[in-house]
């Protein structure tokens, strides 16, 4: 299966906090790499975990390595990186899956590596890969009680890009329901601490494929709780969750006021419609204008509703 992206793997940069979209797609189905590789998303994530089912590892796992060989063929805009989630390093076909990319040679711009508990499974997995050395390309997925309450240690791993968070098997190891309430204690420590170690954090995805109004929802909370990203499940979902982390004309233009008053006053607390602007908000109002790019919300938000 030929289907790298149009950059080498090894020149890919990796993912910045502009990658808010996330696509999951399994790699036991490589008819789908093209597609996904094609799809807008920041990062394509080719899935040998919890997608591809026991008997299916070994072909899907050399599927995943045909695709990101440097000699593959060329497919894709060249805007998202792919990269790969491995199975949990403690397991045989998580040792299968790092020493596969380690003996072919490729260099996955992203390794996304599930269960993470400790810090030794991120410095594990960069040495194997050789990713310990250079650029971090591991990113850990922190899915249970004990990865959140180990997060302090995890987060000073050396070899660690970022983290995301994973919410159903959370859940079912916290024996709580899968809802934004129960969910929001462990979604709100993981983006702080993250935030605090200077590291992206990405969102989970929103499993229900019908209910666009749900999706939008969440990665809005996700939003409010500081995450950078989220991920999805479906292309379809791809242009809401976009949307969502963009903020409005509205935002954006207030923020653009905050940033040309601070510019104007050469770092002296200044005002901008009555209210006093400092040090904070204008760090806040810097944060608005990059997380916009090039184009507001409020530009492609009738385009999600349709969703």
């Amino acid at each position: 299966m030929q289907c790298s992206p149009s950059l080498p793997i090894s020149s890919q940069s990796a993912p910045n906090r502009g990658r808010s979209t996330w696509l999951v797609t399994p790699a036991s189905t490589p008819g789908r790499f093209e597609a996904a590789a094609s799809s807008g998303a920041g990062v394509a994530l080719l899935d040998l975990e919890d997608s591809v089912p026991a008997d299916g590892k070994t072909a899907a796992r050399a599927a995943v390595i045909g695709c990101l060989s440097p000699s593959a063929e060329s497919v894709g805009s060249g805007n998202t990186v792919l990269g790969v989630r491995i199975n949990a390093p403690g397991t045989v076909h998580g040792l299968k899956d790092l020493v596969a990319i380690a003996e072919s040679g490729v260099r996955p711009a992203v390794v996304l590596v599930p269960k993470v508990e400790s810090a030794r499974d991120v410095d594990m997995v960069a040495k194997i890969i050789g990713a310990d050395g250079g650029q971090p390309r591991v990113w850990a997925l922190i899915e249970t009680p004990l990865g959140i309450r180990r997060l302090s240690t995890i987060l000073q791993a050396p070899a660690l890009a970022g983290v995301l968070f994973g919410a159903a098997d959370y859940a079912a190891a916290a024996r709580c329901r899968l809802n934004s309430r129960a969910l929001w204690h462990p979604r709100a420590v993981l983006s702080a601490e993250a935030a605090a170690a200077g590291l992206p954090a990405i969102d989970s995805p929103y499993f229900d494929l019908r209910d666009a109004d749900g999706l939008r929802r969440e990665a809005e909370e996700a939003v409010d709780l500081g995450y950078l990203g989220k991920v999805a499940v479906h292309p379809r979902q791809l242009p809401v969750i976009q949307d969502a982390f963009r903020p409005t004309i509205q935002e954006f233009a207030a923020a653009q006021a905050v940033v040309a008053a601070a510019d104007a006053a050469h770092g002296q607390i200044t005002t901008v419609d009555g209210h006093m602007v400092g040090p904070p908000l204008v760090a806040a109002a810097r944060a608005v204008t990059a997380r916009a790019g090039a184009v507001p919300a409020s530009v492609t938000s009738a385009e999600a509703r349709s969703e």
